[in-house]
């Protein structure tokens, strides 16, 4: 069902009308919202193929915990009250739960999600680590920080990846074993088929429409994206079905209206043009520092965030406003002072004690979840 509409759906589902033992993986909700609402029938209760595409925001995160207890739904073993210890001894090893929540034989299904960056697969891994705990679900990182022993991945319930990565263990044949137990496969930031990397993506779904056709098992695809005009053509290449699993949403879905403002810069000069991108970006930095808001500032290459970092701290020097990103004397001031000492990026280092950062995939793992930290805690003002 493809969703096109102007104004938000009014029927939003309770969290209390989803069956009592998924209540624990959505903790701190009381209600779906209106994207969640309109998909959670198909997510939840069938085992159609599904293509997301909604705003940023809008809760496509929670929709893939749908599919995810789907799964789990499917290998549940719900609580008796009277049962004997001695019933079903053999695979009692391999099921867990709590007594809301039931129990669960992991042995028989492998999840796998997909995230286009390093940063993301850390991200995904711990809020899914977090509220799958209580299901008893091992989920691990497998990325070029990360690497798992054949061992490490047997005993895997969810695999958070990168394309690469996946198309390394699908490519062996070692890596059979495990992607035969494989029941879900989601793809985030689908739309990035278009992008350097959309070969390795294409590959991946090649390979699992090729295993359930090869071996009649249904492996479920689930594709998430914040953009994608061409939603229909990606439909079919997942094989969704347009009238059950499509479902689109436009801005007016948006949980934060966003504001777009476009600069244009006319000049020629390499140099200048540089100079003149980080004045204004500096002008803009300041304004949200006066209602003491934090700033992410996207560059065109790894080199640029300390370039660009460098040039807003020495502004901010030159006209005596780096109170307005780092006050003197305050907690954060004195974080950021400690921290730097043990950064390893020499930019990181240089710009940090002023409330500036910057954050790309070439820093090392370390740094990179420093940053997120410090930035999370509204320590940093101004990150590159």
């Amino acid at each position: 069902a493809i969703v096109k509409k102007t104004s938000p759906v009014e029927n939003l589902i309770p969290i209390k009308k989803l069956p009592d033992w998924t209540h624990a993986a959505l903790e701190g909700m009381e209600v779906l919202n209106p994207v969640q609402s309109k998909v959670c029938p198909i997510a939840l209760e069938t085992n159609e193929n599904l293509l997301l595409c909604a705003p940023t925001g809008g809760g496509k995160t929670n929709v893939a915990m749908l599919t995810m207890l789907n799964i789990l739904g499917r290998y549940r073993k719900a609580p008796q009250k009277n049962c004997n210890k001695g019933d079903d001894d053999e695979s009692s090893n391999d099921l867990d739960g709590g007594s809301v929540i039931g129990k669960f034989d992991k042995s028989k299904f492998k999840i796998v999600y997909i995230a286009p960056m390093k940063a993301l697969v850390q991200e995904v891994v711990k809020n899914f680590q977090r509220r799958l705990a209580d299901y008893g679900m091992v989920v691990r990182e497998l990325s070029g920080d990360s690497s798992l022993t054949r061992q490490q991945i047997a005993e895997t319930q969810l695999l958070v990846t990168t394309p690469e990565k996946w198309d390394i263990v699908t490519r062996q044949g070692e890596g059979r074993a495990y992607t035969q137990l494989v029941k879900l496969v989601i793809l985030d930031e689908i739309h990035l088929l278009h992008d350097d990397r959309g070969p390795v993506l294409e590959s991946i779904v090649a390979r699992v429409i090729r295993q359930v056709e090869t071996t009649a098992e249904p492996i479920r695809l689930v594709g998430l994206s914040a953009t994608l005009p061409n939603y229909a053509d990606v439909a079919t290449f997942l094989r969704v079905n347009p009238s059950k699993g499509l479902f689109f949403f436009d801005h007016s879905y948006r949980p934060i209206p966003l504001q777009m403002q476009y600069v244009g810069i006319t000049e020629r000069n390499a140099f200048k043009r540089f100079q003149l991108q980080n004045e204004i970006c500096y002008e803009r930095a300041l304004g949200q520092r006066r209602n003491d808001h934090q700033m992410l500032i996207f560059v065109h290459s790894r080199a640029e965030t300390g370039k660009t970092a460098k040039a807003l701290r020495d502004m901010a020097v030159a006209n005596d406003d780096l109170s307005k990103f780092c006050r003197d004397g305050s907690m954060s001031q004195e974080i950021l002072r400690e921290e730097s000492a043990s950064v390893k990026n020499t930019d990181l280092k240089d710009v940090l004690p002023y409330g500036f950062a910057i954050h790309h995939a070439g820093m090392v793992r370390k740094d990179r979840e420093l940053v997120e930290d410090l930035f999370a805690d509204r320590h940093v003002a101004v990150l590159c």
